[in-house]
């Protein structure tokens, strides 16, 4: 039994590494290539453009491995999601992010410590199935970060100028929608 089941390990871990470098070239070539587009989408995050954050990942999300077409079981695919989007904001050397995080009563997908010092930004991702749930998947995320507190892990930290959002994916295509939390 014991020989069997080192047998299958190693393919398999060969694998997720052949798989893991092939993201990192995919991520090289298709998102920090273009340090314009990308600074862009940041600037974007911080001043709630969703406009030009939806443009971005929807051009992203289009031009990308087929790993979010696949059909797959739904938590794996908001991981494909969320790995992406984790990847592409730890690009900025200048803030901190933390991926499921504990935050109020729970945790928080994405939270993001910017470089100026008194803001933040807390991101819920949803997936949906069907193009026309986009809108209310966003809301719904927003409503979450409210009812679980997220924002108290920022607010701890002595940062009140916090961003939330709601982002939801559909195959590829993404919708978003923020509101910054009100001063106390």
């Amino acid at each position: 039994m014991g020989d069997e089941s080192y047998g299958l390990v190693i393919p398999n871990r060969e694998v997720r590494e052949v798989f893991r470098l092939q993201i990192n070239e995919w991520f090289k070539r298709s998102i920090f290539s273009n340090a314009e587009r990308l600074t862009t989408f940041w600037k974007a995050l911080e001043e709630g453009n969703v406009e030009n954050i939806e443009q971005y990942l929807n051009r992203i999300l289009s031009n990308s491995i087929s790993v979010f077409d696949t059909k797959r079981i739904n938590g794996e695919k908001e991981n494909s999601y969320h790995n992406l989007l984790v990847g592409i904001l730890t690009g900025n050397a200048e803030w901190l992010v933390k991926s499921n995080i504990e935050a109020g009563e729970g945790f928080a997908d994405i939270i993001v410590e910017t470089d100026d010092p008194d803001a933040g930004i807390v991101i819920e991702l949803k997936y949906v199935k069907s193009f026309n749930e986009m809108e209310q998947a966003c809301q719904k995320a927003l409503t979450q970060i409210h009812e679980r507190h997220y924002q108290e892990y920022l607010l701890n930290d002595n940062r009140k100028d916090i961003r939330l959002y709601g982002i939801a994916f559909c195959k590829k295509r993404c919708k978003a929608m923020t509101e910054v939390l009100p001063v106390k």
